[in-house]
């Protein structure tokens, strides 16, 4: 059985050279996070963060988002020297991405190399790349924006990781242990040396006369590199998982041992190594970096976990970042951790502090958080299929779901009006239930539009419904019991948000950008502008002369509306991972972006749009709201989220 498992296990190793990776999904739960600056009242219990009489945080201060760039194919292995980085991607071979500015990084050179490019390691003018099938590469990177390839020494299995010391590259090479290359001449690269180790080999990291070889089902292996020629093992430890990456600092060797998180293990004396402490990470810990108190690892579907090493009792994570892909490798350099995030290539991470902005209550929710509305102390959440949740905020410490409606469908949108919940539910149409008594929340009225009920906002005595392929409904709510169509317009593309300013309505139309419909006669609704966006429109949100859009893989999509007939695209950013949902407070965006969290946008300068802070999610997010004083992030799986809101003081 240990055998069958060791295969499989090894198997997921060579992903470096397959590009295949297992992912791992979470259970469903509903987190909260204290907020705000909002002038209005929220629910008692929140502290004075001066702003509103609520708390707020610069989310600056927290680990967080700056940049990234795609790379061609899938971004495994990572490093850094001066104002560059330097990525393994896969058959793409070597990237190498000018990062002087970490918020813009951009592709300036590369080099096909032969094989697939598994890792990377520089020193002085050359990178040295593991490049699986094909051993090591040598690439020079005098002039980065023109690398060439000057010498390669092939090994005898698959080159997945290397490290360089001296006049010598020690490589990881799979069923071949370690493998110690003379680099002398960089041109003519020579076999020196090498150690058979029990398992497979996949990482390794040098200190002083040692190599640490992260050897898959035999843990730690420690060899003797004192004469390069004839490496030794000397000494090892057996990890509980398996071991995929290492990094050793201060006498202590770091294991990222896959679903056995990060292992501790103390090195002092190279031939008794000893297990110290452990942590279990979210998803699978892929290689991990060490930098002055803490540890960084690149935790596959989970992105970045960062833990804090200062003491070993016990281990804590103390922040994380999901990344859009899965986190492969990371590099840390100053203030910042540079991710190899497979098919979502090169993600740049601020960790001037380290820590996450803090969760401050749970509680699980049924179905998946897909919308969301807060009036008074409540929240109405859309619960897909299993219809609307009301949820007590009172004490956001520790909220309670405290009635439920389900709805013949699937709930993808809610909004709230006096004493009634205004429903999207799919293939039902528009549902109207009473919420008079919030613990005995009641389907009343409905009316089943022509298409698929994505969004709706209220407006006056009317409902405005996002209908997919049968564009804006607008239905007449003048009775709740008895609502009516009284007027429609198809939109070029897919309907799936809307929002009301005036007497304009604006549909996030998917294909078709952002489109711009007159209802100041709200029987015969009429288009009368439109602006393509660069990718797929999902959500959107209007304040003052500026419509925001949640472009899917485009991210943030600021538009012009001064002149509804003609809206035009004045400033963009890009999110990682696509942008699913959008809301305004003040000069902020705060954009649901799937995977990653809510990312908190400056947008005093519309035109220019910059990111300053996010808060991860523990699964998808779907929705973001800011409301009675809440940022409220509908997560899917992981439901309904409070955050704080971003100080109206800035940084």
């Amino acid at each position: 059985m240990k055998i069958r498992t060791r295969i499989k296990i090894c198997r997921v190793m060579r992903a470096r050279c397959t590009g295949v990776v297992p992912c791992i999904l979470g259970s469903a739960m509903l987190l909260f996070l204290v907020v705000s600056c909002s002038d209005e009242p929220g629910p008692t219990g929140l502290g004075n963060g001066g702003n509103g009489g609520l708390t707020c945080i610069n989310y600056a201060n927290f680990l967080h988002y700056v940049g990234m760039v795609e790379t061609p194919e899938g971004a495994f292995g990572v490093a850094v020297s001066g104002n560059y980085a330097y990525v393994a991607d896969a058959l793409s071979g070597l990237q190498v991405i000018d990062i002087t500015t970490p918020a813009s990084p951009r592709i300036m050179g590369s080099w096909n190399t032969p094989n697939s490019a598994a890792d990377v390691f520089v020193s002085g003018n050359y990178a040295y790349v593991a490049d699986c099938n094909s051993g090591l590469q040598v690439i020079d990177i005098t002039t980065p924006a023109s690398p060439q390839i000057v010498g390669s020494y092939n090994t005898p299995d698959a080159a997945v990781d290397v490290c360089v010391s001296g006049d010598y590259a020690y490589v990881a090479d799979c069923y071949s242990g370690l493998q110690v290359i003379d680099v002398t001449t960089p041109a003519s690269p020579q076999i020196a040396g090498s150690a058979n180790t029990p398992d497979f080999a996949y990482g390794v990291a040098v200190s002083g006369n040692y190599a640490y070889v992260a050897d898959c089902y035999s843990g730690l292996q420690v060899i003797d590199i004192t004469s390069p020629t004839s490496p030794k093992i000397i000494g090892s430890w057996d990890t509980p998982g398996s071991a995929y990456g290492v990094a050793v600092s201060g006498g202590y060797a770091y294991v990222a041992d896959f679903r056995s998180g990060l292992q501790v293990i103390d090195v002092t004396m190279p031939s008794s190594p000893r297990f110290v402490e452990s942590v279990n990470t979210a998803d699978e810990a892929m290689s991990v970096a060490v930098s002055g108190n803490y540890a960084y690892v690149a935790d596959n579907e989970s992105g970045i976990q960062v833990i804090d090493v200062t003491t070993f009792a016990p281990l804590q994570i103390v922040g994380s970042q999901d990344t859009p892909g899965r986190a492969m490798d990371v590099i840390v350099s100053g203030n910042y951790a540079y991710v190899a995030d497979n098919y979502y290539g090169f993600q740049v991470i601020d960790v001037t502090m380290p820590t996450s902005a803090p969760i401050v209550g749970s509680v699980n929710t049924p179905g998946w958080a897909v919308d969301m509305v807060v009036s008074g102390n409540y929240a109405y959440v859309a619960g897909a299929d299993l219809g609307l949740h009301v949820i007590d905020l009172t004490t956001p410490t520790s909220p309670q779901i405290v009635g439920s409606e389900d709805t013949p469908d699937v709930v993808s949108g809610v909004a709230v009006s006096g004493n009634h919940a205004y429903v999207a539910d799919g293939g039902s149409g528009l549902q109207v239930i009473d919420i008079t008594s919030p613990t005995s929340p009641q389907i009343i009225g409905s009316w089943d539009t022509p298409g698929t009920a994505m969004d709706v906002i209220v407006s006056g005595n009317y409902a405005f419904v996002a209908d997919r392929s049968s564009g804006l409904q607008v239905i007449d709510i003048t009775s709740p019991t008895s609502p009516q169509i009284v007027g429609s317009v198809d939109t070029p593309s897919l309907a799936y948000g809307v929002a009301v300013s005036g007497d304009y309505a604006y549909v996030a139309d998917f294909g078709s950008g952002l489109q711009v419909i007159d209802i100041a006669s709200p029987t015969s609704p009429q288009i009368v502008g439109a602006e393509d966006t660069p990718h797929s429109a999902y959500g959107v949100a209007v304040s003052g002369d500026y419509a925001y859009v949640a472009d899917g893989g485009s991210g943030l999509q600021i538009i012009d509306i001064t002149t509804p007939a003609s809206p035009q695209i004045v400033g963009s950013v890009a999110t990682p991972g696509d942008a699913w949902d959008v809301s305004i407070s003040g000069n902020y965006a705060y954009v649901a972006v799937w995977g990653t969290g809510v990312h908190v946008i400056d947008i005093a300068t519309p035109s220019s749009p910059r990111i300053i802070g996010s808060v991860d999610a523990p699964s998808i997010t779907l929705g973001v709201a800011v409301s009675g004083g809440y940022v409220c992030i509908a997560g899917g799986e992981s439901g309904f989220h409070l955050a704080n809101i971003q100080c109206s003081s800035g940084l």
